[in-house]
């Protein structure tokens, strides 16, 4: 396998791009080129569209990347150092040496990203209706208004309480606060995004 990339540092935190991430970069680009942008702007031309699906997928991953520094940001608070965070295929994940020693600590980690995700959709909404009214160009309507969703959907998907999900690990803190067994919290957590994986699948399997 090949390493991550180390391209800059924040707050003590290593910021690190795993491979991957290039192929992601590319998928969302041409999605966003020929899919979404064609759709509500059929007028731009095509370098416009596939631009604005670049700019996109870099504000996406700055997205998420805000939202994993919102976790190593509460972290610290807690006394727990991040040791870096790395942008993948799959996201980005913040690497913690330690798990949190109290529910209360587990709790805000957890809920700390969606909420930046949360105050990002709001931020990017604000400005999309700024810029309607002060007639911005379509394309910067168009990856602003995206942004916006994205950042939105971000909060919501995390929020499933589908463990290791963010939602999972506020699930987690919950159960170990009012039970006080850890092991058995994250058990409970465990089997219910187990569940909601297979429900998944099943929902797939009946779209097929």
């Amino acid at each position: 396998m090949l390493k991550s990339i180390r391209v800059f540092r924040i707050g003590g935190v290593d910021i690190r791009i795993d491979p991957s991430w290039f192929i992601l970069v590319l998928l969302i680009t041409w999605s966003l080129a020929m899919g979404l942008f064609p759709m509500q702007f059929p007028s731009l031309s095509s370098g416009t569209r596939w631009a604005m699906g670049f700019a996109g997928a870099m504000g996406l991953f700055l997205s998420v990347l805000v939202h994993e520094i919102s976790h190593a940001m509460v972290g610290k608070r807690f006394g727990l150092q991040t040791k870096s965070i790395t942008l993948f295929l799959f996201g980005g994940m913040a690497e913690i040496p330690h798990e949190p020693e109290r529910p209360k600590a587990e709790f805000w980690m957890a809920i700390a990203g969606p909420l930046a995700s949360v105050a990002l959709s709001g931020i990017f909404l604000l400005f999309d209706r700024v810029g309607a009214m002060a007639g911005w160009s379509l394309p910067w309507i168009g990856i602003i208004g995206y942004l916006s969703l994205i950042n939105l959907f971000l909060a919501a998907f995390n929020l499933v309480p589908a463990f290791p999900l963010d939602g999972g690990r506020v699930l987690r803190a919950i159960l170990w606060r009012y039970s006080g067994d850890y092991a058995s919290a994250t058990r409970i957590a465990t089997r219910v995004g187990a569940g909601f994986g297979l429900l998944l699948v099943l929902m797939g399997a009946v779209r097929c």
